[in-house]
């Protein structure tokens, strides 16, 4: 294991910083020419869930990955070079699928969610291909007992990418809210793996951190650029393996840690499948305006926020998200040493998102007098 002391100001001047500006650099070039590509690759303004006013590329995904191997490239040297590389390089392998079929979507906007679903899982496939790497306990009796089988642990490996990867993309509904969200699940996994000194992810974490916040400086807060369905899934899957990796390569830490910390984008997509299931006529797949980013959206920023333009609403409801986000990651980093307390930090924080999610249900704005 490599030795806790380093200087994160290393990395910050070379691996983030590089993956920060390629994927900035790439996404301000994709806004400048959209004249260009727009025909194919803009994200029109109709729709149950848009909540944007005008057309606007939704092919920021590629920024994130350009961002995401430039990353690559330059963490040749310097500290964990050759195991970081290693874990980057095996992201970018594995991730193809989910980046490819959702990119196609988005520039086709022919590819049914079941296909990009199965694609991601895919990439979860392919990562342990590549890595050797796959879920072999939840710390759930019986089912670890079924992990121990490898073709169990790699059909439930795949599962898991595939359901965190579509959780992501769909939180992915406001200006900054799922890079922000990202953020936030990155910097959580990070400090965990720093502090239990796995330096190697600790700086995958960042360099990946870095490509997310490129993208964010321009899609926060007027949404000049959109994530798309292939940043959403190459983000998804990204941050899915990396939920897999922290427990498969430190026998200390629960998987449980892991859901904590992906809790919001997990609940959201659990809720929102449980609540259309139980409207009638509706599909649990069929798109709908009640997501908990969406009652922020209509409940809090329109009516706080109600003298700025439709797009600082839109990009300003993403805080009240972040803030629950938050949640689940910080009890992670305080209780990742007690599995028991971790799995209660998890039912907390599904509490608190219920609480969350009726208290703006039933939001009503009072007027001053």
């Amino acid at each position: 294991m490599f030795s806790t002391e380093f200087s994160f100001s290393e990395l910050i001047r070379y691996d983030a910083t590089v993956a920060f500006f390629a994927s900035c650099v790439t996404c301000l070039l994709l806004v400048l020419t959209q004249k260009w590509h727009g025909s194919f690759s803009m994200d029109s303004s109709s729709g149950v869930q848009k909540v944007h006013t005008t057309p606007t590329p939704r092919i920021g995904g590629i920024g994130i990955a350009i961002g995401v191997f430039a990353g690559f490239a330059a963490s040749s040297h310097g500290i964990a070079a050759t195991e970081k590389r290693i874990i980057l390089s095996s992201i970018l392998l594995a991730g193809i699928p989910a980046f490819i079929f959702g990119l196609l979507e988005d520039l086709t906007k022919k590819i049914s969610v079941k296909v990009r679903l199965f694609a991601t899982m895919a990439s979860g496939v392919l990562g342990w291909g590549i890595t050797g790497t796959a879920l072999t306990h939840v710390d759930i009796p019986g089912i670890d007992f079924l992990l121990g089988f490898t073709i169990i642990s790699v059909i439930f490996t795949a599962i898991a990418v595939g359901g965190v990867a579509n959780s992501i993309n769909i939180i992915d509904g406001l200006n900054g809210l799922t890079a922000g969200t990202a953020l936030i699940i990155l910097t959580a996994f990070g400090i965990i793996a720093r502090q239990i000194g796995d330096i190697p992810l600790a700086f995958t974490c960042l360099i990946i951190a870095g490509a997310v916040a490129g993208f964010f400086f321009v899609n926060w807060p007027k949404g000049k650029i959109f994530l798309g369905d292939g940043g959403a899934y190459f983000l998804g899957f990204t941050l899915a393996w990396i939920a897999v990796l922290l427990p498969e390569r430190n026998n200390s830490i629960s998987p449980w840690t892991s859901l904590l910390i992906c809790c919001y984008p997990i609940i959201e997509v659990g809720f929102s499948i449980l609540r259309r299931s139980l409207r009638v006529g509706h599909s649990p797949t069929e798109p709908d305006f009640f997501h908990l980013h969406s009652l922020a959206n209509k409940r809090w920023a329109r009516k706080i926020f109600s003298n700025f333009s439709k797009s600082m609403q839109n990009g300003l409801t993403a805080p009240f998200l972040w803030i629950y986000a938050a949640i689940p990651c910080s009890l992670a980093v305080l209780t990742y040493q007690s599995k028991i307390l971790t799995a209660a930090s998890f039912l907390f924080s599904s509490l608190c998102y219920l609480m969350y999610y009726r208290k703006l249900a039933f939001f009503r704005w009072l007027p001053r007098k």
